[in-house]
């Protein structure tokens, strides 16, 4: 199992390391990028909802889930060690009201692994929490470039969970994450002459802001049986404001830019005084976020559930960067989702073994730019596939969505995005049966 999960480790971080960007969202643009984590590949299959716990796949946004009982299959000895990793790969056309372009991008999504100890269960591992990667050009009424804009980069979060089951059915739990990374972007102004030809010279400004902090999550669940086959599940998270530290540089430079690749050389190089205007560090506010959610189902049958999401957006401010055409306003999201197992102990049927997931979700970004306010939405498919002897799996998923708009001159994104996991269980410590 440990060399199976070294491999694919390895996998992934290669992976990681091929994708530059883990996103082309141009509303990557503002605050510190577009959120990344949503949740696991079994999340987003079923719309994002994550109030479902079970003993074999990790839950990561709910440190609740982390607690647990021991298993009858392991004759009330122990519960398995869970591991898990994901990747996705996005195709997205980017349409304005006049034209469209494609895009794509593959990103390592998360890596975590949880212990169980007793009633007590710990998790760790790590993800990108946000991610920046755009270009975008700005044109005149004479359509004449007049801005070039771009950026790369976003924030990672690595973190550390505990989760205690109180009752039967109630569990609590707590992680604390310390997120880290930085964001570059850069913006190119044209200059022309009287004859609107492009001058020999531009100016360039360059920002690089590297980003630090903590903050906590806090979660609990509630799983009673209603009746003889049906369990209800009731989950709910909070994570606080918090605040993360971003050191801050700016350079503005004079370049010259190759007319056949557009690759731009710098001429003279000027870093701007950030000290004395008390912006070399500055003070990053992350909203705080609340989540409920309600679902009923059979165990180890079905399931469905809905969750709401509320995200005080408005809370955000990056003192280095002030937009005059954007604001941030507090967010929302629905998600209703759920899976069916057509028959778990089947063994000469492997298809009714699977685990089948679907959902919707409806998204206020918190994001408002021209007025005008940016939405998302998604309907997402997906399958948990049996692998190996101890109830691990690989789970695929598919989601087919929409954000933003074409009005007011803005942008709107028509996104597929492909998800792969694994979930892989183990049994360590075995008490010995024979000497």
């Amino acid at each position: 199992m440990i060399k199976k999960f070294c491999l694919v480790l390895l996998a992934f971080v290669a992976l990681n390391i091929e994708a530059q960007e883990g996103t082309t969202s141009p509303y990557s643009f503002y605050g510190i990028g577009s959120l990344k984590f949503k949740g696991t590949t079994e999340n987003i299959s079923m719309g994002g909802l994550s109030i479902y716990t079970d003993s074999i796949h990790m839950n990561l946004r709910n440190p609740a889930s982390y607690g647990g009982s021991n298993l009858k299959v392991y004759n009330e000895e122990g519960r398995p060690i869970k591991f898990t990793v994901g990747g996705s790969h996005s195709n997205t056309k980017l349409e304005t009201s006049t034209t469209s372009q494609d895009a794509s991008a593959s990103t390592f999504d998360y890596l975590a692994m949880a212990m169980p100890i007793g009633k007590l269960g710990i998790g760790f591992g790590l993800m990108p929490f946000t991610s920046v990667g755009y270009n975008l050009q700005a044109l005149n009424d004479d359509d004449l470039l007049t801005n070039r804009y771009s950026g790369e980069g976003g924030v990672n979060k690595a973190f550390f969970g505990a989760g205690y089951q109180l009752t039967k059915n109630l569990s609590i739990g707590v992680d604390a994450s310390y997120n880290f990374g930085n964001i570059q972007n850069s913006v190119i102004e044209f200059l022309y002459n009287a004859d609107d030809e492009l001058l020999q010279y531009q100016s360039k400004e360059f920002n690089r802001s590297d980003i630090s902090g903590l903050n906590f999550n806090f979660g609990m669940t509630f799983t009673p049986m209603i009746t003889q086959k049906l369990q209800l599940t009731t989950a709910f998270t909070l994570t606080p404001k918090s605040e993360l530290t971003s050191k801050n540089q700016r350079t503005i430079s004079t370049i010259v830019i190759n007319p056949t690749t557009g690759q731009d050389f710098p001429v003279n190089e000027i870093p701007e005084d950030l000290e004395s205007r008390g912006l070399k560090t500055t003070v990053l506010t992350l909203p705080a976020k609340m989540a409920f959610g309600v679902g009923i189902g059979q165990p180890r049958k079905w399931f469905i559930g809905g969750e709401y999401t509320a995200l005080k957006t408005s809370q955000f401010s990056n003192p280095i960067f002030s937009i005059e055409n954007a604001t941030f306003e507090d967010a929302s999201e629905i998600a209703i989702g759920g899976f069916v197992i057509p028959q778990y102990t089947s063994f000469n049927k492997y298809w009714k073994r699977m685990v089948y997931r679907a959902g919707v979700r409806f998204e206020k970004t918190g994001l408002k730019i021209n007025n005008e306010t940016i939405n998302e939405f998604g309907i997402s498919f997906g399958v948990g596939i049996p692998v190996g002897r101890v109830f691990s799996n690989a789970n695929l998923g598919f989601e087919v969505g929409q954000r933003g708009t074409t009005k007011q001159n803005l942008i709107q994104e028509n996104f597929i995005k492909f998800q792969i996991s694994l979930s892989l269980n183990d049994r360590w410590f075995e008490k010995r049966k024979f000497n």
